[in-house]
């Protein structure tokens, strides 16, 4: 992934300043919560990419702890970044998957889903950024340069059901 900026200026694109991200992570969770169902998640389309909520186990607490993302689908996987609102360091949500890989999706049209995640490694990394490009209008690798560490790609796989034998 090129560390190079992508605007018409030759400026990096603008980034909120980070009280601006954290306060818009806490409305849009508290939306979540009055809202019924899946009301304030949105549902990727072609070019366009949607909002999740994930649900993961704390490393240190082991409760559970959810958060509002965006994504894209792949398939039957689902792909979000690991981002922290552009700024430094790594998400705690990431952290904590790192740790425990099970958690639980959900999408707009659709209740709680198991699933396992992974970091996506070489040529399945290039492909799924190259899907981000075209969502972010160019402002990807711009975004991406501003962080001292490259952005993670999670994939979010379908979790495969455990049989049980009686």
């Amino acid at each position: 992934m090129p560390n190079t900026p992508v605007s018409a200026s030759g400026k990096p694109p603008r980034v909120p300043p980070r009280w601006f991200v954290t306060r818009a992570w806490k409305v849009h969770r508290a939306l979540y919560r009055l809202m019924p169902g899946t009301a304030a998640l949105s549902r990727a389309k072609p070019g366009k990419w949607g909002t999740m909520r994930l649900t993961v186990l704390g490393r240190r607490s082991g409760q559970e702890r959810s958060v509002i993302l965006a994504y894209i689908e792949d398939g039957a996987d689902i792909v979000t970044m690991a981002m922290n609102g552009w700024g430094e360091g790594e998400p705690a949500w990431w952290l904590n998957l790192q740790a425990h890989p099970e958690a639980t999706l959900e999408l707009k049209d659709g209740g709680p889903r198991p699933v396992t995640v992974r970091r996506a490694e070489g040529t399945e990394h290039e492909r799924l950024w190259d899907r981000y490009r075209e969502v972010e209008d160019g402002k990807l690798d711009g975004y991406a340069a501003q962080r001292s560490t490259p952005t993670s790609l999670v994939i979010l796989s379908p979790r495969a059901r455990r049989e049980h034998s009686t």
